[in-house]
C-alpha cells in the first residue's frame, strides 16, 4: 500500500528555517516524482516544489525560489523540503504527493499527482 507521511511542521518566526520530511512507503522514490504543495486558509492548493524520479530535475514556484530547496535520501525513501527565510505568507498546510513518472518528469500541477499525504502545518509568525 502506497503511503506518504509528512512531518516537520511547526511554528517558526519570520526569517527562520524549517525542514519538512515526506516519508514514502509501499514504493521506491526512483520510480516516482514527488511534489510539495501548500494550502493556506481560504486559498487554493498551490505547487511549491517538485523532484523527478531520478532526482536530476527539480522545480520551484516563483514565490519560493532562492529560499526553498528540495532533496531526497533514497536509502530512507524520504524527500525533504528545506525552507529558509520564512515569511508569514508561507503559512499553510504542506502536503507531499507522488506519481509514477518518467525519470526526468516533474510537475507543480495538483491534478498530475495520484497519491497524497495528510499534510503538516507550518505557521510563520512572531
Amino acid at each position: 500500500q502506497l503511503q506518504l507521511v509528512e512531518s516537520g511542521g511547526a511554528l517558526v518566526q519570520p526569517g527562520g528555517s524549517l525542514t519538512l520530511s515526506c516519508a514514502a512507503s509501499g514504493f521506491t522514490l526512483d520510480r516516482y516524482a514527488i511534489g510539495w504543495f501548500r494550502q493556506a486558509p481560504g486559498k487554493e492548493r498551490e505547487g511549491v516544489s517538485s523532484i523527478s524520479p531520478n532526482g536530476g530535475s527539480t522545480a520551484f514556484a516563483d514565490s519560493v525560489k532562492g529560499r526553498f530547496s528540495i532533496s531526497r535520501d533514497t536509502a530512507k525513501n524520504t524527500v525533504y523540503l528545506q525552507m529558509n527565510s520564512l515569511e508569514p505568507g508561507d503559512t499553510a498546510v504542506y502536503y507531499c504527493s507522488a506519481r509514477n513518472a518518467p525519470q526526468e518528469a516533474w510537475s507543480l500541477l495538483e491534478p498530475w499527482y495520484d497519491y497524497w499525504g495528510q499534510g503538516t502545518q507550518v505557521t510563520v509568525s512572531s
